[in-house]
């Protein structure tokens, strides 16, 4: 699965996780960000300051997980 900062964004907020995959594509596509995708993660970067994210992995979906017996984390593109 492919997702936009934006994307992340909205994923982080609403499951509290972020994968440091994830981070790390954050870092490097940093300098490629709109303005309004800079605040978002900033605000997302405060947000695991305070620990309302949570640094972790995600699980794929009960039925993708079942076929696949395997935990994944969402990979990021630009």
């Amino acid at each position: 699965m492919t997702m936009t900062a934006g994307e992340l964004f909205l994923e982080s907020l609403s499951s509290g996780v972020i994968t440091q995959s994830e981070i790390d594509w954050l870092l490097t596509q940093q300098g490629r960000f709109s303005r309004a995708e800079q605040a978002a993660m900033l605000r997302l970067g405060r947000l695991l300051d305070q620990g309302q994210i949570q640094l972790g992995c995600r699980v794929l979906p009960q039925s993708l997980g079942r076929r696949s017996g395997s935990l994944g984390s969402v990979h990021v593109t630009a």
